[in-house]
């Protein structure tokens, strides 16, 4: 048994056939999830797991190269505004409608239990080299 990292094996699994250029999308429990990427459904009830929860444990494994959101978080959940700018420093905002579209070209889905409004995020990964 792992002692550390993320313990979910379906998870942990998806993420370790990730590679460079594929897309992760981290999403609330609200947004339409698209036919075609693998799924992993962490959602257990509204809020749990949190979407700062699943995205910091996704950020401590995964290599960032880029990463977007909907312009629309500003406004509608300050706080899920804060941590993405905070912890994705060249994050980039495109209105909501586009980052949906977008979402059907990821390889991975991870839907959280997040019940705030646009706590999403599409992350491209990078090499460690």
């Amino acid at each position: 048994m792992k002692k550390a990292g993320i313990l979910n094996r379906r998870l942990a699994g998806a993420l370790a056939e990730l590679g460079h250029g594929d897309a992760v999308l981290v999403c609330d429990a609200g947004l339409p999830v698209p036919a075609g990427p693998h799924v992993v459904d962490l959602a257990f009830r509204a809020g749990t797991p949190s979407f700062a929860d699943v995205l910091e444990g996704l950020l401590a494994e995964l290599v960032i190269e880029s990463a977007t959101a909907a312009h629309e978080v500003r406004e509608a959940n300050p706080a899920a505004a804060r941590l993405l700018e905070g912890c994705l420093p060249d994050l980039t905002l495109v209105p909501h409608d586009e980052l949906k579209a977008l979402s059907a070209g990821a390889r991975l889905i991870v839907r959280t239990g997040e019940a705030r409004p646009y706590a999403n995020v599409l992350l491209r990964c990078g090499v460690f080299f």
